[in-house]
């Protein structure tokens, strides 16, 4: 099955949307959609010539312009994309990344430093970022490395993403997950690793995704979280990880010990960062990504349609 989106098709949904059901003129959404006057009408008029307009939009993308309307709306985000969900759980990720892929490579200027998590979809998005030279950019890890070797360490995300830039490259070099608290904070205590994380604070823009908490979840698969501290996570409400913090559905920071041995980004200095795009799905991962929201970490979305919907309708009376 093909779930390839076709570009001029996507951005003909979304003006369309915009002009017949949001109410907007031609100038408002040409202010929205970074185009010309002259470009909007022709778009509207290719909506109409192509059927996708007829009395409602019938494109396959206007249920997910609606989303992403009531997503930015709800949660005072800066953007929003919200892509089909595919037939398969496992075509969510590519998916998403391919999307999430297009929001990153859109953001990237010279003189610019980029923060990046992990995790699978991460890892694909990165795997579609056309390569080009940047100059003065920089790529900071946000959190520790795995002990033991992944496709999804954390070190290999941020190293493949300077490498398609030709950025510079930071590393926390220290385990994501410690033994204990005391040792985690002789880590940090350390010059190098203290500069790392002021690094870190200060990038322009954040690149991550949201961990779900089930007994299969990325922690578990790569040996981070054990069967039974998944079980003590849940009970102590939390829904998800961010930057390899577990938050409960309100995004704050669940009282467990692991949240005191992770070596990474604390979430709250995310709220400080002036771009923080978030490239998750699927309905494992929706209250996490709720949680995220509601706290304040997020300023550009990109997940799927089902989960999407999952999200507004945990916050709908």
């Amino acid at each position: 099955m093909d779930i390839g989106i076709d570009p001029e098709e996507q951005v003909a949904t979304r003006a369309a949307w915009l002009y017949f059901v949001a109410g907007l003129t031609q100038a408002q959404i040409g202010k929205k959609l970074g185009l010309n006057r002259t470009r909007v009408n022709r778009l509207l008029a290719h909506a109409r010539d192509q059927g996708l307009v007829q009395i409602n939009i019938t494109g396959r993308l206007a249920s997910c312009v609606e989303l992403e309307e009531k997503l930015k709306q709800r949660y005072g985000l800066e953007d929003a994309t919200v892509v089909p969900t595919p037939p398969s759980d496992d075509l969510i990720p590519p998916v998403i990344a391919t999307a999430a892929a297009a929001a990153l490579s859109a953001r990237l200027k010279d003189g610019m430093s980029v923060g990046v998590g992990w995790g699978r979809t991460l890892r694909l998005s990165i795997q579609s970022v056309p390569r080009r030279q940047l100059n003065r950019l920089s790529v900071v890890s946000l959190l520790g490395g795995l002990t033991r070797g992944s496709a999804m360490n954390p070190h290999e995300t941020a190293s493949h993403l300077a490498d398609l830039v030709g950025a510079q490259c930071y590393y926390i070099a220290a385990p994501a997950l410690t033994d204990t608290e005391r040792t985690r904070d002789l880590i940090i205590a350390q010059p190098m690793l203290h500069e790392i994380f002021e690094r870190g604070e200060k990038v322009d823009l954040a690149f991550l995704s949201v961990g779900e908490l089930t007994p299969g979840c990325t922690m578990t698969r790569v040996g981070l979280v054990s069967r039974g501290e998944v079980d003590d996570l849940l009970a102590a409400g939390a829904v998800g990880d961010i930057c390899a913090h577990w938050i409960d559905r309100d995004g704050r920071l669940v009282d467990h010990s692991l949240n005191s041995r992770v070596v990474a980004l604390s979430p709250e200095k995310l709220k400080n960062i002036p771009c923080v795009i978030i490239a998750s799905g699927g309905r494992t991962k929706a209250e996490g990504l709720r949680g995220v929201l509601k706290g304040g970490m997020c300023d550009v979305i990109i997940t799927d349609e089902r989960t999407a919907s999952s999200i507004l309708a945990m916050d709908t009376p």
